[in-house]
């Protein structure tokens, strides 16, 4: 039986024998970006890749979802190595889609790339023998959450019940046979070492406003009409007066848009609509800082006398990397790329569906340096092959080993050390409680719920 280094040499010179194979799958995904929960060309790639490797795919899982199953030659946990299928709109990048204007803008396209690459080094390097448990392959739908208004629709068809990809997996019992989590996202920040591994990250709320007033002829009679677009002013004003009442180690983020400002110039708006999310550190703030934005919206309502319909959808619970998980995928990091490669950062205030994993079960979400530009940027570009595709696989590969291998010794640990934050029945009662629908009359100051 050979020891860890020496199966790691093996899966490691296996993947950069297929190097062109792996960086045509990312090539390939890059030059046909998919929104969420229509990636059905990527995920197809995906399947077919499987299915050449000799794993049977199970596909169409929340819509999109594609998972490839090892075994070890011995019982032990399951690790679940993910990759994100979709894209996001970025209309400018060199390479969007003319007509959805999707792209590639924050590398979802190498974590598949770095994910299949993994799976061809551990076949291989035949090195399932050697571990226990089981490996499943997952490529997720959907982390990106945009399109709100198709994706409900598709909730009100009874396709969907949340909108973001690992929830619904979630829901649907995907990962109802994984005991621990691990995917690899592309960093751009030059400044910053090779491999990033935060701390935590925040969690959001989504919300979609509909302000409704009524219309009048704007030069003739505006005092006939009750204008949206000034009460949707009043609202956010309100919301920006809140910023100083968050406490800094919440982190909150609130950053709304008006996604419809009125029809006509010369007619009172009557019809204004707003999106936004909400962020923060803890679910607790994130409730807070949301009761705050819908007194705010209430307020612009009543101060111009329209109504207003507030809709709540649950987005995403804060990340926290499991620290056990880290150590794992340290050591890998220092055996690859030296010790020097690696940093510990504290909290990011972006939001990831991988928090909502990380709140069931030792989760970790790593970033590696493969990209330069802005990440969601016109200008993001993945500019280095072997840090975008090539290095991911052999990391994910290489703490799969660690975990799994000496009778899955590492993720026996792991599990042993890890408290929930959250039981699935738990996790899923909480999220369906944040639905919400209100119906504020500026008028009256009544509202209704739906």
């Amino acid at each position: 039986m050979p020891d860890h280094g020496e199966l790691k040499k093996r899966v490691f010179s296996a993947i950069e024998r297929r190097r062109p194979e792996i960086v045509n799958i990312g090539d390939r995904i890059q030059q046909t970006p998919e929104l969420g929960f229509k990636e059905f060309k990527t995920a197809a790639l995906v399947a077919e890749v499987m299915g050449s490797l000799g794993v049977t795919p199970q596909t169409g899982l929340a819509i999109t979802g594609v998972k490839g199953v090892l075994s070890g030659s011995k019982p032990g946990p399951t690790l679940a190595l993910m990759g994100e299928l979709d894209a996001l709109i970025v209309r400018e990048h060199p390479l969007a889609d003319p007509e959805t204007g999707a792209a590639h803008a924050c590398g979802h396209n190498a974590q598949i790339a770095g994910l299949l690459g993994a799976m061809m080094g551990l076949l291989d390097a035949e090195a399932m023998q050697e571990l226990a448990g089981r490996i499943v392959f997952f490529a997720v739908p959907a982390e990106e959450y945009v399109e709100v208004e198709y994706r409900l629709g598709l909730v009100r068809a009874g396709r969907l019940k949340f909108l973001g990809g690992k929830p619904e997996l979630v829901r649907l019992g995907h990962f109802d046979d994984v005991d621990m989590s691990l995917m690899i996202h592309t960093h751009s920040r030059p400044h910053l070492k090779p491999v990033l591994v935060g701390e935590s990250s925040n969690g959001c709320v989504v919300k979609m406003v509909r302000f409704m007033g009524r219309a009048a002829h704007a030069g003739g009679a505006p005092h006939q009409g009750v204008n949206a677009l000034n009460a949707a002013h009043v609202a956010l004003a309100a919301i920006h007066a809140q910023r100083e009442t968050y406490r800094d180690n919440d982190t909150i983020r609130i950053h709304p848009i008006i996604t419809k400002g009125g029809d006509l110039v010369n007619v009172v708006p009557d019809d204004v609509r707003l999106e936004s999310y909400i962020r923060g550190k803890k679910n607790r703030a994130i409730v807070d800082a949301n009761m705050k934005v819908d007194r705010a919206l209430r307020a612009g309502a009543m101060a111009i006398g329209a109504r207003v319909q507030i809709e709540t959808i649950p987005g995403y619970l804060p990340l926290m990397n499991d620290p056990g998980l880290a150590e794992v995928f340290k050591a890998n990091v220092a055996e690859l790329l030296g010790e020097e490669a690696y940093e510990a950062g504290g909290h990011g205030t972006g939001s990831t569906d991988m928090g909502d994993i990380a709140h069931l079960m030792p989760a970790l979400h790593p970033a590696v340096l493969g990209a330069t530009g802005t990440p969601h940027g016109a200008d993001f570009e993945l500019d280095d092959r072997q840090g975008s595709y090539l290095t991911p696989a052999k990391l994910l590969a290489a703490t799969a080993i660690d975990l799994l291998g000496d009778g899955a010794a590492r993720a026996k640990e792991v599990l042993a050390r890890f408290q929930p934050q959250m039981t699935k029945q738990a996790y899923l009662n909480y999220q369906e409680s944040l639905f919400k629908t209100e119906i504020y009359n500026g008028e009256t100051g009544i509202s209704e719920f739906r």
